[in-house]
């Protein structure tokens, strides 16, 4: 069954509930890097079942995905309303060849990029707090609330990762 854009979201910001989203985004990398610390490659190249990502393919999603965070945060702060554009993560995975990157690769993309958006984050007062942006598929949404999504997300697949390695 297929979630729609609000199942989702709301899924993804009850992981959070009332924990500091910046904390959780901050320690992620180095979760990710002990759980898979002593894993062979081949495993973690490894899909769970079919149409399922290998611990690989999440970690170049989480990648990927944070540099998307790291443009739609930017443009919401400076363009106030600007439409943000949904994607499909499953033809990224498809078009990027997520199978094929190296997970410690895209650990590192990961770490780099994330600790970019958590030094933007320090720096914002309570008035860009509230910049928004549209969503194309799940309306207005501030930088707040982008935090939070990405906190969430981040639960989301480390959950998937534990469950993966056997954690």
């Amino acid at each position: 069954m297929t979630e729609t854009p609000e199942q989702y979201k709301k899924r993804v910001l009850d992981y959070v509930k009332n924990q500091d989203a910046l904390k959780i985004q901050a320690a992620t990398a180095r979760k990710i890097e002990k759980l898979i610390k002593d894993v062979p490659r081949a495993k973690l190249m490894r899909s769970p079942a079919p149409g399922r990502w290998s611990v690989a393919e999440i970690i170049a999603h989480l990648a990927d995905a944070e540099m998307v965070g790291a443009f739609r945060i930017r443009m919401m702060l400076a363009s106030p309303g600007v439409e943000i554009q949904g994607y499909d993560q499953n033809d990224w995975a498809t078009q990027g060849k997520y199978e094929k990157r190296d997970p410690k690769k895209s650990l590192e993309t990961f770490r780099v990029v994330r600790e970019a958006n958590l030094a933007l984050f320090k720096t914002l007062d309570q008035k860009q707090w509230k910049k928004f942006g549209v969503h194309s598929e799940r309306g207005k949404e501030d930088v707040a609330i982008y935090a939070k999504l990405y906190a969430g997300h981040d639960i989301n697949h480390l959950k998937q990762i534990e469950a993966i390695i056997g954690k």
